[in-house]
């Protein structure tokens, strides 16, 4: 037990520093590294393969909706970020900027993309003629480049990994539902794929994205009670479609201007995974994102026929799931059962010569330490079902500490003593007013998460001002 206990305190401890023990994850599970490039990660083997899996998952969502992959420039001319006024002053801050190429000092700036907007309206208002051609839903698979002060591996990193979908329609109508249909596409990656619960709702005016009629958010709770955004969806109108020109013949043979969506999750997805479910044993993975969904270690490999067996296992296992085997000879079982602990493999399959005779083998749940023994004949089965459980139940685990991070505050005081008692998501009723929005910003570090689209009705009167309130929003400390 000494040696399992030396491996697991080299990460640190959940409740002492929790963004000390979420890099020590990100580090020792082998996810990713730092690198010379200030800001920016290398992700390593196994981290990439989690984003793979959100990536074929979620992109298999979008082609049942119609969506169509396409890929573009990575550098954007400086005229075209600087047509959309609200756009351009948004993202100022976060842009890096190309001035020289090839030795010689550009005509033109370029913008390394923070986002996509303008570069695929331009091509758009090129491309588009007639009604007949809508509605245009492309998406990007790509990096983009935001210059953010201070960074954290996965979740703001300068240079990071997302996908960026841009749709143009022929009614308002149509741009609505195709921005709120792929905001159902992002709950269904993050509850179903991801197990994590979500609030969809629409965010404040001040916390839209730049260049937006609306915003809409889909809303996760950490272990540490602080919120993460983990994707967003967004109505343009026509924001965009007047500057670039982006017109087509209605129906009526009159020239009108096509309406406007743009959507996206990224990588920030992974450091949501290591937060919302992992322990003081490092990561823990729901089976359906997991790269590998079962271990198996071999007990005693030394003696006669065991590594066999488990290599027989593998054959027959690796037909139907996603496993690995561990045949290293330098390390004991001990520790190869904590280090699979660490990366987040929801099953260890574990069989000694013991175990061979008696025709079973040892399951190991990741999630809750549970250990069963099962038959050799019964194996398949029992994993399908034993993997489903597992991914129902960190679900319910993380609505249950959710649920309990969840307080409803009358008054700004209130306010302050839950946040600062039980970090978490908070209930109000809010008038409307920024001014309001800012009070609790600058009283509590607090930001308005959402106006859930399940409204409750908690008082008649704003939280901060006490004037009649008109929505209930969600507040939280921020990721």
């Amino acid at each position: 037990m000494g040696n399992q206990h030396d491996f697991v305190r080299e990460i640190t401890n959940i409740e002492d520093d929790f963004a000390k023990w979420y890099t020590d994850i990100v580090l020792k599970a082998d996810l990713a590294d730092y690198t010379d490039t200030k800001g920016c990660i290398a992700i390593k083997p196994y981290g990439y393969a989690i984003w793979e899996n959100i990536q074929k998952y979620t992109d298999e969502q979008f082609k049942k909706t119609g969506v169509e992959n396409v890929y573009f420039p990575v550098l954007i001319p400086e005229s075209l970020l600087n047509k959309e006024k609200d756009h351009v002053e948004g993202f100022a801050p976060e842009v890096a900027w190309v001035t020289e190429g090839g030795g010689q000092e550009l005509d033109e700036k370029l913008c390394i993309r923070p986002t996509s907007e303008t570069m695929f309206s331009t091509l758009y208002s090129k491309w588009l003629k007639s009604w007949r051609e809508l509605p245009i839903v492309y998406n990007q698979w790509c990096n983009v480049l935001r210059w953010e002060k201070e960074t954290r591996p996965f979740l703001r990193s300068r240079e990071f990994l997302w996908q960026e979908g841009h749709t143009i329609h022929e009614t308002a109508k149509e741009a609505e539902e195709r921005t709120l249909q792929m905001l159902d596409v992002y709950a269904d990656v993050i509850e179903n794929l991801l197990a994590i619960p979500v609030i969809k709702g629409r965010k404040t005016e001040k916390e839209k994205f730049a260049g937006a009629d609306a915003t809409y958010t889909v809303e996760t709770l950490m272990h540490d009670g602080r919120a993460l955004q983990a994707g967003t969806s967004h109505y343009f109108g026509q924001n965009f479609t007047k500057p670039f020109d982006i017109k087509f013949q209605n129906r009526e043979g009159k020239e009108e201007y096509a309406y406007q969506t743009s959507w996206g999750i990224s990588t920030r997805l992974i450091g949501a995974v290591i937060m919302a479910h992992g322990d003081n044993r490092g990561l823990k993975l729901p089976p359906r994102v997991a790269p590998i969904q079962i271990v198996i270690v071999p007990v005693a490999a030394h003696k006669e026929g065991v590594t066999q067996k488990a290599e027989e296992l593998y054959e027959r296992l690796s037909k139907k799931f996603r496993v690995e085997v561990d045949l290293r000879e330098n390390v004991t079982p001990g520790f190869k059962f904590n280090d699979w602990e660490m990366r987040g493999v929801p099953v260890r399959i574990e069989q000694g010569p013991r175990d061979i005779e008696n025709g079973v083998v040892v399951l190991v749940r990741r999630d809750n330490g549970e250990k069963l023994v099962v038959k050799q004949e019964e194996l398949e089965e029992t994993l399908e079902n034993l993997l489903e459980q597992i991914q129902q139940d960190m679900f319910k685990e993380c609505e249950v500490r959710r649920a309990q991070k969840t307080t409803v505050a009358k008054t700004l005081d209130e306010f302050i003593k839950n946040i600062n008692e039980n970090q978490g998501f908070i209930k109000t009723m809010w008038c409307g007013d920024e001014e309001c929005e800012n009070k609790i910003k600058e009283e509590t570090g607090a930001h308005s998460r959402c106006i859930p689209f399940k409204q409750e009705h908690l008082s008649d009167t704003c939280v901060v001002c006490g004037k009649p309130a008109k929505h209930m929003v969600i507040w939280g400390r921020q990721y």
